[in-house]
């Protein structure tokens, strides 16, 4: 089972203080965060994609790059990829760099992204919203497994003869989550592919979270791809944890009360009671979080929300040192004891990935790129040789 953490990188003002951090020191602090959550020892770390204040992740793969430099074991990843909104063939090629960069330690989540706005912005109707997620995924799978690609649709112009670069490390793809909280169409897409599906039930009730994952799992088994317990999901959640919960509650209460995206809504027992949301101790979330599989199922990954609502850094780095110390090591043993020895404990890694695909023959060697009669020394050739015919 991993545990990690997800950062929404939202900018918002510390209701105790009154301090705002600009741009920078927000970025800076998201990468402070990441690296101490790889020196505790959780497994993921996955920054979100926003392109509107009061958010800065714009560009998660320059941030994830530069902490495959900075860490050692953690999991890169993304909470969420735009799918709709992002070309695919950029995707193609900036998921597959980050994938060699790290060599392999990372993952990425697929999803529409919360913000209607965005769609405009980048060209598109927020209308074709899941037709533009099925269309840009099916693509992009193309891009990362065929070395030339052929290809007409309809929200981009036809590709003839491109190839992606670089392209995927070893052969094989990175690991594909599709998040989302409300479109079964989602949880379907997954299904069809054998990828992971992740529910970010941060708003949600657990009740709505299972059905979800439970319909990903049913469609999971129907395409052949494992039975229905073995399926990979993941559940975002949010945590505040002090060792006397009364205390908990005092400290968090202010900033979930003017967080942008639930402050000056319901209250924070109502949020807690449900939501996912727990406020208390370190055995209270261990409480809260041991009992979702009796939800959800075995599940492969947690993530949880830390550093959101204008906490500052001091605080969040604590929240960190007390989840990897006092709750991962405990909701791990359970989740081991309780698993079935057929259900995968993990996400697949790049490795077993890898070893998979050898297994079925569908690695390939890198062949050297044909030259392209577009630029560099082709093209002058030809130009010089169109020349001369005309003399």
């Amino acid at each position: 089972m991993q545990y990690g953490i997800f950062s929404v990188g939202d900018v918002t003002t510390d209701p105790t203080t009154g301090h705002t951090p600009d741009d920078t020191e927000r970025v800076r602090n998201i990468l402070t965060i990441a690296r101490h959550a790889d020196e505790a020892g959780l497994d993921v770390f996955a920054t979100g994609e926003h392109h509107n204040p009061p958010f800065v992740p714009s560009s998660p793969t320059t941030m994830l790059g530069y902490l495959a430099g900075l860490t050692t074991h953690i999991t890169l990843s993304t909470a969420t990829t735009l799918i709709t909104t992002n070309d695919p063939v950029r995707i193609a090629e900036e998921y597959a760099m980050l994938q060699v960069i790290a060599d392999g330690r990372m993952d990425l989540m697929m999803g529409r992204g919360n913000t209607g706005p965005v769609y405009p912005w980048f060209g598109q109707d927020i209308r074709q919203g899941i037709p533009l997620a099925i269309e840009n995924y099916a693509l992009l799978r193309r891009l990362w497994t065929e070395d030339v690609v052929d290809w007409t649709g309809k929200f981009r112009t036809p590709l003839q003869g491109f190839t992606s670069t670089p392209r995927p490390l070893d052969g094989v793809p990175p690991f594909v989550w599709h998040g989302s909280i409300r479109s079964p169409e989602i949880a379907e897409q997954a299904a069809f592919y054998g990828d992971g599906f992740l529910h970010n039930a941060i708003f949600w009730p657990m009740e709505h979270t299972a059905a979800m994952v439970n319909f990903y799992r049913q469609r999971f088994e129907h395409y052949g791809h494992g039975s229905a317990d073995q399926a990979i999901v993941g559940l975002g959640g949010q945590v505040f944890m002090r060792k006397d919960s009364q205390k908990a509650w005092d400290e968090f209460r202010p900033y979930f009360d003017n967080a942008p995206v639930y402050g000056h809504g319901p209250s924070m027992e109502d949020f807690t009671r449900e939501t996912p949301l727990t406020v208390g101790s370190p055995q209270q979330v261990i409480d809260r979080y041991a009992s979702f599989r009796e939800q959800v199922g075995d599940y492969q990954r947690q993530l949880f929300l830390l550093d959101h609502a204008g906490l500052p850094l001091k605080t969040v780095l604590e929240q960190i040192d007390l989840l990897a110390t006092e709750v991962v090591p405990v909701l791990r043993a359970e989740a081991d004891k309780a698993r079935p020895a057929h259900v995968p404990a993990d996400p697949p890694s790049h490795a077993e990935r890898v070893a998979a695909a050898r297994a079925a023959g569908e690695v390939h060697e890198q062949k050297p790129a044909a030259a392209d009669h577009w630029t560099g020394k082709t093209a002058e050739d030809d130009l010089a040789a169109a020349d001369a015919a005309t003399r």
